[in-house]
């Protein structure tokens, strides 16, 4: 591995790359931010992939991406003069150093908050700490759910959001009493589809309200058993793919048509699918 003389001097080189890319590319030297922001975002999703898959080279290869564009808006805002990517590093570890009393002791002038927090021993009190130390900041959260974006994946914010709240206290005292509220939204949610008119707007709208508390409560439910719904739902997406694309294949293979198929014949090959996943002859 690489040393810290070596990594410092890597980071330089990025630098240099990038400033030398957006004074003579074409491509580099037209980019905003408001460009940028959809590749971003697409990078992100690639790296996330690469994780899940446990593809480790890849992971490398996004993380370069990703690195990538924060440079890129880093050497934007440097032409405005707005910050530059040392900003970008001193506010972060600003901040970590900040919110991380118990590893940096608190200077004289620190809040109090901080310095009552510099006893932290263990990960739930860190996280119950971190939170509140949010809201102490100058420019930081001013309520606790404001840290949440709301363009993040509703799955994703669904879990952040309780997770928030949990750190100031909100949050089931046993997490088996969730199970209570998540039969009570399949009930209602059941009860609202046995009645719902499919030809009424406002019926429909209210099954998928229902809906939505479900599914906000099972997410609930996966958090306080430390289960990532984001990440078990990318799973099955991910297992569904696979065992469907073997059925297409192998019908294709022998020259039927998914189309032409019964549900039985498909299912048929999802099972067998299924067996050479877990390789069992059963």
């Amino acid at each position: 591995m690489n040393n810290r003389e070596q990594q410092l001097k890597a980071f330089g080189r990025l630098l240099d790359v990038m400033d030398t890319l957006r004074e003579k590319c074409p491509w580099d030297r037209k980019q905003t931010m408001e460009s940028l922001r959809p590749n971003t975002i697409e990078e992100v999703y690639e790296l996330s992939e690469a994780i899940v898959n446990k593809d480790l080279k890849n992971v490398c290869k996004e993380l370069g991406d990703v690195l990538l564009h924060i440079v890129f808006y880093s050497k934007i805002g440097s032409e405005t003069e707005e910050f530059d990517i040392a900003d970008v590093c001193n506010q972060l570890c600003d901040k970590l150093i900040y919110r991380h009393p118990h590893v940096y002791p608190p200077q004289e002038n620190g809040s109090q908050l901080a310095k009552d927090s510099s006893a932290a021993t263990d990960s739930e009190q860190v996280v119950k700490n971190w939170e509140q130390l949010k809201q102490q900041e100058k420019d930081g959260n001013k309520t606790v759910l404001s840290g949440v974006p709301s363009t993040m994946p509703s799955l994703i914010k669904a879990y952040r959001m309780q997770d928030k709240v949990r750190a100031v206290g909100f949050d089931w005292e046993k997490r088996e009493d969730v199970w209570d509220k998540v039969e009570e939204e399949i009930g209602e949610f059941r009860d609202e589809l046995l009645a719902m008119d499919a030809d009424s707007e406002t019926s429909k709208e209210k099954a998928q309200k229902e809906l939505g508390d479900l599914f906000f409560a099972m997410i609930n439910a996966s958090r306080l058993y430390h289960l990532n719904p984001d990440t078990a739902l990318e799973e099955t997406c991910r297992k569904f793919r696979e065992r469907f694309t073997y059925v297409e294949l192998t019908a294709r293979a022998q020259g039927r048509n998914l189309k032409d198929m019964t549900l039985a014949e498909m299912d048929e090959l999802w099972d067998e699918a299924k067996r050479k996943e877990t390789g069992s002859a059963q």
